[in-house]
C-alpha cells in the first residue's frame, strides 16, 4: 500500500513535470523571436531624462562597426535637414556599441534623441548560406529590416527605414507621412520610376526586374508566378506600417523564404540583390506603395565614372549609393555631397579613404 502510494505520487510529480515543460515550451515559443533577434541598450540621448514622444519620427538605421562614420553621416543628413523631431533607433552589433557612443557624444550630434540596440545574429543561424563570393552583403545586419517589429519599438506606428550608405537632402517627415495604401505593409521606390536613371542604369549592366534577382530554373520561383520582367524595388529605404506588418505576419514571411533558399538556393550573393533583397521582392510584389522617386534616387555606388547630372542631384530629397564604391572609399562620385555630411570620428578609428 506504501509502495503503492510512493508510485502515484511519483507519477503525479512527473506528470507536473512534463506540464511545466510544455507550458515553458510554449512560452518561450512565444516570446523566443522578440528575446533571440535583440538584446537591448538603455536609451541613451542628449537629455538624461528625455523619453520617446507620439510626436518624434522614428527613424532605424544600423551602424555596423567597420561604417560606423557612414551611419553617422546618414544620422547627420537626416537631423540637420528636418524641422521635425527625429528619435533614431541604431541598430549593430556588441563590439561597436561603446564606439557609436562615443562617436555621438564627443560630436554636435550629442543633442540627438536615440537609443541603441544591439542584434543578435544567432537570429539567422540555418536561414543564411555562407557565401563567399559577395561576403559582404551575408552581415547580420543586412538582415535587421526583416525583424523591424521585434526591435522594441512597438510604440510606433510607423517607421523609417534607412541604409547607411544613405544622405537625406529633404526633411524626413514628408517621407515619414507617405499614404499608405490599404492593406500595404511598407512603400518603397520602385527600380523602373525614375527616367533620368535609366541611361545610367543600361550603360553599367544593372538589374532592374525580378529577373535578374530570382533563379527562374527554379520550379518553386516559377510558382510564384511573378512575370520575370516586372519591376524590382530596392529595399535599402522604405516606411513601414508596424502594426499591417505584424497582422500579415511579414517577418515569418521572410524567414520562410530564407529557410527555402538555404535548402534549394532559389537565390545566391552572387545574383543582383544579394541574399536580403529577394525576400523582400517576393513577399512585398505587388504590395506596396510606391514612394516619390525623388526621395530615393539611387545607384550612386555603381560606377565610378559615371555621374548624374548636378541640377538632377540638387532636387533629390535623399541619395543612395548603393553598389560597390561607396563614398568614404575611393574611387566614388559625388564625394563632395557625401562629406558635406560626415562628421570625422573623434577617437580617429574610423577614416576616409581619399588619394
Amino acid at each position: 500500500m506504501f509502495y503503492i502510494s510512493r508510485v502515484n505520487r511519483g507519477l503525479l510529480i512527473l506528470l507536473i513535470i512534463v506540464a511545466l515543460a510544455l507550458l515553458y515550451k510554449n512560452t518561450r515559443l512565444q516570446t523566443l523571436p522578440k528575446d533571440s533577434v535583440l538584446k537591448k541598450d538603455g536609451a541613451k540621448t542628449g537629455v538624461e531624462d528625455e523619453k520617446v514622444s507620439d510626436t518624434d519620427i522614428p527613424v532605424v538605421i544600423c551602424a555596423s562597426e567597420e561604417r560606423i562614420g557612414a551611419a553617422i553621416a546618414t544620422i547627420n543628413s537626416v537631423y540637420s535637414n528636418s524641422r521635425a523631431s527625429i528619435f533614431f533607433y541604431i541598430v549593430t552589433l556588441r563590439d561597436a556599441i561603446k564606439k557609436i557612443r562615443e562617436y555621438i557624444e564627443k560630436t554636435k550630434l550629442r543633442k540627438i534623441k536615440y537609443k541603441i540596440l544591439e542584434f543578435n545574429p544567432m537570429v539567422l543561424k540555418g536561414k543564411v548560406n555562407p557565401d563567399s563570393s559577395r561576403p559582404e552583403l551575408l552581415h547580420p545586419l543586412n538582415f535587421v529590416r526583416f525583424y523591424l517589429p521585434l526591435l522594441g519599438i512597438e510604440n510606433h506606428a510607423r517607421i523609417v527605414y534607412l541604409d547607411d550608405d544613405v544622405i537625406v537632402q529633404g526633411d524626413i517627415q514628408e517621407l515619414y507621412n507617405i499614404k499608405l495604401k490599404a492593406g500595404h505593409a511598407a512603400a518603397f521606390a520602385s527600380d523602373c520610376d525614375l527616367p533620368p536613371t535609366h541611361e545610367m542604369v543600361r550603360s553599367v549592366g544593372m538589374q532592374t526586374t525580378y529577373m535578374g534577382f530570382l533563379d527562374y530554373r527554379k520550379e518553386e520561383v516559377r510558382e510564384l508566378g511573378i512575370n520575370p520582367s516586372d519591376c524590382s524595388f530596392n529595399p535599402g529605404v522604405f516606411v513601414a506600417d508596424i502594426g499591417e506588418w505584424k497582422k500579415q505576419k511579414i517577418t515569418k514571411q521572410l524567414e520562410k523564404w530564407m529557410a527555402k533558399n538555404v535548402r534549394e538556393n532559389l537565390y545566391s550573393s552572387a545574383m543582383a540583390g544579394g541574399v536580403a533583397t529577394p525576400p523582400m521582392l517576393i513577399v512585398f510584389h505587388d504590395k506596396y506603395t510606391t514612394i516619390d522617386p525623388m526621395w530615393h534616387v539611387r545607384h550612386l555606388g555603381w560606377s565610378p565614372d559615371t555621374h548624374y547630372p548636378r541640377s538632377f542631384l540638387k532636387d533629390a530629397r535623399l541619395l543612395h549609393w548603393n553598389g560597390h564604391f561607396k563614398p568614404w572609399n575611393y574611387p566614388c562620385v559625388h564625394l563632395d555631397i557625401w562629406e558635406k555630411w560626415f562628421i570625422p570620428d573623434p577617437t580617429g578609428r574610423f577614416t576616409l579613404v581619399r588619394p
